[in-house]
């Protein structure tokens, strides 16, 4: 497997996919290879189809796991074996539509102030304040923070994009205060005793325990904040458009999502029971 780990890895870098997407794409072909225990040259048709139902059925992997792991199969069996004809007419899982989960001003604030660490506190703000995804917030550089125009350069985001987000006069202060205590050289929230870009397991950890902390109990993962960023922002009246660019949205329908939850828009709305002829004693007619 060795010689095919090899040429899928540069079949993968050839084009430009990210690292996690990498170990994901291995990660896959693995599994599919230790549960038969043989080489994927060897692995059937059939096979593969009894392997996916497997992974969903008894060991019930999650919808978005089970999609990836077809997708990097498709990807090894096309490329690197060049048997595209293997996986063929194997189908995606049907997309499952969820709304995000978002929390109330003031549970995003107790979440923030929950830490004792500076770092982490600070972490959060960041994350919340510029609407940011974890891999952004991890791999921001004290160079992108641009204190004279109140803006944050997001470099290389998702699908390799450049774009500003909105600097808060608020989390300026903050990052002063975090820069005087901690001295972050090239990325502003490094490792410990190290100049690389902390961990985003590290960041989804600081989360949780926050979360935690404050009692909250909605809101699964760290990317909950930044669906907090775009919600409030629609809820004091920002521009949808606007919303989308700090957001380095392609289409602005992944932003939409946010109208079917935000609080402003759904509270405006009245029951139809509420324009119904009553009785005296209230009930309706």
């Amino acid at each position: 497997m060795t010689e095919l780990r090899q040429k899928l890895i540069k079949e993968i870098r050839l084009r430009g996919y990210t690292a996690s997407t990498e170990r994901a794409y291995l990660a896959a072909v693995k599994g599919l290879v230790r549960h038969y225990g043989k080489s994927p040259e060897q692995i059937t048709r059939d096979e593969i189809e009894r392997y996916l139902l497997h992974i969903r059925d008894e060991r019930g992997f999650a919808f978005g796991t089970c999609n990836q792991i077809v997708n990097a199969l498709l990807f090894f069996y096309k490329h690197t074996l060049q048997d595209p004809e293997r996986m063929a007419a194997i189908p995606l899982r049907k997309s499952r539509k969820h709304l995000p989960e978002v929390l109330s001003r003031e549970e995003v604030i107790q979440l923030i102030n929950a830490p004792d660490n500076l770092k982490h506190r600070v972490l959060l703000l960041t994350t919340y304040s510029a609407g940011l995804r974890v891999s952004e917030v991890v791999t921001l550089k004290v160079s992108n923070i641009d204190s004279k125009r109140g803006l944050i350069r997001v470099e290389q985001g998702k699908g390799y994009k450049d774009r500003y987000t909105v600097l808060s006069e608020k989390l300026l202060e903050e990052l002063r205060t975090y820069y005087k205590a901690y001295r972050p050289k090239t990325y502003l929230f490094p490792r410990r005793q190290s100049d690389k870009p902390l961990d985003i397991s590290t960041a989804s950890r600081i989360y949780r325990a926050a979360k935690k902390k404050a009692g909250i109990t909605r809101g699964k993962g760290i990317h909950t904040l930044r669906h907090c960023f775009a919600s409030h922002l629609l809820e004091s009246g920002s521009d949808i458009h606007i919303i989308q660019r700090l957001l380095g949205h392609r289409q602005l329908a992944t932003t939409l999502v946010y109208l079917h939850v935000s609080k402003k828009n759904l509270m405006q709305v009245k029951s139809p029971l509420d324009f119904a002829v009553t009785e005296p004693g209230g009930r309706p007619q």
